[in-house]
C-alpha cells in the first residue's frame, strides 16, 4: 500500500508498481483508491497475488470485494503473473457462520449466525481508460472481475479459470460501463464466462474461448427496476461444453430496454441451450414474479452461428407475453445435435422477426 500511495501521488505521469517475478504476496482485502496525481499508473504483475484461504481471515475487512480499484484513470495492469482468489472455502457454503456483527463493520444483521457474503475478487469502479492484459486469474470466491461505471476499457489476453462446479464464479461482469472491449481471452468457470448488465453500452466482445461455464450473457436485466443496455456485440467466439450458449436474460417485472445486440460467427461445441432469450428468468424458481411489465428487447441479430448441442431445443426465444421481442434477425445459423441423427428444434414465445438459411427452421418466429 505504501508503493501504491507513492505511485498515486507521483506527478511524473509515468509511475509503476511492480509485483516481482518469483514472489508471492498474501493480501487481505484492499482498496486501491484514486483520484491520483499521475495520469498513468502501470501495475506490473510478474509474480503472484493470493487471497486468504480461510473465512476467518476476512473478518473485519471490506465485505464485498477482495481487491478494489476505484477512481483511478489511466490504470494499466499487465504481466504474465497470477491472481489466485483461493475461493474454495466459499463455494460449498457462501456464508460467515456464527460471527458477531461487530466483526463485520457497516453491515446490519437481522440474523448474523448465517450471513451470506458475495466475495468478488477484482473490482474496477469508475476507472476510465483501463487496460488489463496478460494475467492469469483463478479460483475467485465469487465473480472474478467486475467493471462498474468504467469508460473506455480494454481487457485482453487473460486466462480466467475455476472448477465447473464452483458457484457464481463468473469470469467478467460489465455493468454501467461504456466503450468496453473484451478480446482474445480464455474463460472457464462455474458461471457466465462474460455477463453484460444494465447501464452498459458499446461493449465489443471477440475472440473469447468459453467453457466450462454458462456461456456469454446479456443480463440478467430488470431485477428491482429499470435497466438499459444497447450496442452490445459478440463476435468470433468459441463455446465448448457450456450450460447455455449466447443468452439474453431478464426478470419479469422490470422495465427499460435492451437493443442493438448482435451475436456473429459463434462456434458451438456440445453446448446446451445454444441460442436463448429468457424473459422469464428466475434461476432458483422461488417467488418468481408473473408480471405484465418487462424489459423490452429489440434489434437482435444472430448471424453465422454453427456447431453442436447437447439439448434438442437449440433455439429458444421466450419473450414476454405482454412485451414481445421485435426485429429479431436469424441468418445462417446451423446447429445440430451432438448425437448423430437426433432431431433438434426451435421454440418461440411472442418473438417477432425474420429468419433465413437456418437449421432447424424457426417458423415459430412471428412477423
Amino acid at each position: 500500500m505504501k508503493a501504491w500511495k507513492a505511485c498515486c501521488e507521483d506527478e511524473t505521469h509515468n509511475s509503476a508498481l511492480v509485483i516481482p517475478q518469483n514472489r508471492t504476496f498474501l493480501l487481505k482485502p484492499l482498496q486501491f483508491s484514486g483520484p491520483c496525481k499521475s495520469s498513468n499508473i502501470h501495475f506490473k504483475l510478474a509474480g503472484k497475488i493470493v487471497a486468504p484461504n480461510k473465512k476467518q481471515d476476512w473478518i473485519g475487512s471490506h465485505i464485498n470485494a477482495w481487491l478494489t480499484f476505484s477512481y483511478v484513470n489511466g490504470l494499466v495492469i499487465t504481466g504474465d503473473g497470477q491472481i489466485d482468489g483461493q475461493g474454495s472455502a466459499w463455494w460449498s457454503h457462501p456464508c460467515l457462520n456464527h460471527l458477531h456483527p461487530s466483526n463485520l463493520p457497516g453491515i446490519r444483521f437481522s440474523s448474523y449466525q448465517n450471513y451470506q457474503i458475495t466475495r468478488q475478487a477484482l473490482v474496477f469502479y469508475r476507472c476510465n481508460g483501463l487496460l488489463l492484459s496478460g494475467i492469469t486469474h483463478r479460483n475467485s470466491p465469487r465473480v472474478h472481475i467486475i467493471l462498474s461505471n468504467c469508460y473506455d476499457a480494454v481487457i485482453s489476453n487473460l486466462r480466467i479459470t475455476a472448477p465447473a462446479t464452483s458457484p457464481n464464479t463468473d469470469g467478467i461482469n460489465v455493468s454501467g460501463s461504456r466503450n468496453v472491449t473484451v478480446k482474445d481471452t480464455y474463460i472457464g468457470t462455474g458461471d457466465d464466462c462474460i455477463a453484460v448488465s444494465g447501464g452498459s453500452s458499446f461493449v465489443n466482445i471477440s475472440g473469447i474461448s468459453c467453457g466450462p461455464g454458462h456461456g456469454i450473457s446479456i443480463g440478467a436485466l430488470g431485477k428491482g427496476g429499470r435497466d438499459q443496455a444497447e450496442e452490445i456485440h459478440v463476435k468470433n467466439c468459441t463455446l465448448r461444453g457450456t450450460m447455455t450458449g449466447v443468452r439474453i436474460k431478464s426478470w419479469q417485472g422490470g422495465t427499460g430496454y435492451a437493443r442493438k445486440i448482435s451475436f456473429e460467427k459463434i462456434k458451438l461445441i456440445d453446448v446446451n441451450n445454444p441460442v436463448i432469450i429468457d424473459q422469464f428468468y428466475c434461476p432458483r424458481q422461488i417467488n418468481c414474479q408473473n408480471s405484465t411489465s418487462a424489459v423490452e428487447l429489440s434489434d437482435i441479430r444472430y448471424t453465422s452461428i454453427s456447431g453442436t448441442s447437447g439439448t434438442d431445443q437449440v433455439i429458444n426465444l421466450s419473450c414476454s407475453r405482454s412485451h414481445g421481442c421485435t426485429n429479431i434477425s436469424i441468418e445462417r445459423v446451423y446447429i445440430k445435435s451432438t448425437t448423430p441423427g437426433k432431431r433438434v428444434y426451435a421454440k418461440c414465445i411472442n418473438a417477432h422477426g425474420t429468419w433465413s438459411h437456418t437449421v432447424p427452421d424457426v417458423k415459430c418466429l412471428l412477423p
